[in-house]
């Protein structure tokens, strides 16, 4: 038990970390709990629940615009924007991504893939950081700007989420500076867009794992849960500050440099 509360805690701080930047959660996670030896039932389960602690993390830091966006929904003109912008953004991944669930988790979930993906990811993010200066400066720089039109390009950038290694946040921050939006409106509209796309998705999974939750489980669960969330409080603060000046090639040189790292332990 000892041993496997360790490592909840770690796998927390590697979720709560990796959720929101633009690295891919999911590959982090699936590296670490290889590099730790957590396996079975419960590493399945464990990964919908920490999940779950840095989804709640985005939805304490915004609940008062969400609040402020149910009330307005019925009579602003802005409120009934955001919101049908982010129902066009969400469902091409969530329709591709309950197509071919199963053939994912089958035949993504591996070292070389994930690797790839966050090679691949780490160039196109640096081309992209590199071709919008100074040449094509973003267009858009408030979220009540966004057109469904963008919001469609976001919503079929998201879909190469699906693959691990790839990352949500990377996918729909980039098509967001692609289809014209400024960094920071491009991150604040991802955030915006994990919350039904990554709640969805969590309820997914878990009511499709439901036979593998046992009850001597839960304080592990709970654990990672918490520490996810806690740390994911920290680093999306922290991320809304940083783009406001600062660009994501190191994240892209930090993608590289691990893939690299993957592909060589796995072949070598």
């Amino acid at each position: 038990m000892l041993v496997n509360l360790v490592k909840a805690i770690i796998l927390g701080i590697v979720e709560g970390i990796t959720e929101f930047l633009p690295v891919s959660s999911t590959g982090h996670l699936v590296l670490t709990e290889r590099f730790i030896r957590f396996e079975g039932p419960l590493a399945e389960t464990f990964a919908i629940f920490v999940q779950l602690g840095a989804i709640l993390a985005v939805v304490w830091l915004y609940r008062q615009p969400l609040i402020q966006l149910v009330k307005d929904l019925p009579t602003q003109t802005r409120a009934q924007r955001l919101t049908l912008n982010l129902i066009i953004a969400f469902l091409p991944a969530a329709l591709i991504g309950v197509l071919i669930h199963k053939q994912i988790k089958a035949y993504l979930f591996n070292s070389p893939i994930i690797a790839c993906a966050l090679i691949l990811g780490g160039l196109l993010m640096v081309w992209i950081e590199r071709r919008r200066v100074p040449t094509t400066p973003p267009d858009t720089h408030q979220l009540q700007e966004i057109n469904p039109k963008q919001a469609a390009a976001i919503g079929v950038a998201q879909i190469f989420s699906l693959i691990p290694g790839v990352s949500r946040s990377a996918a729909t921050i980039l098509g967001g500076m692609l289809s014209g939006l400024d960094r920071p409106v491009a991150t604040e509209f991802s955030f915006w867009l994990a919350i039904p796309t990554l709640v969805l998705a969590t309820l997914f999974d878990l009511l499709t794992s439901l036979d593998l939750l046992q009850g001597g489980d839960l304080l592990i669960l709970l654990v990672g849960a918490l520490v996810s969330f806690f740390v994911a409080l920290v680093v999306i603060r922290a991320l809304l500050r940083y783009v406001q000046t600062n660009t994501f090639v190191p994240f892209a040189y930090y993608r590289m440099a691990l893939g690299l790292i993957v592909l060589a332990v796995t072949f070598f």
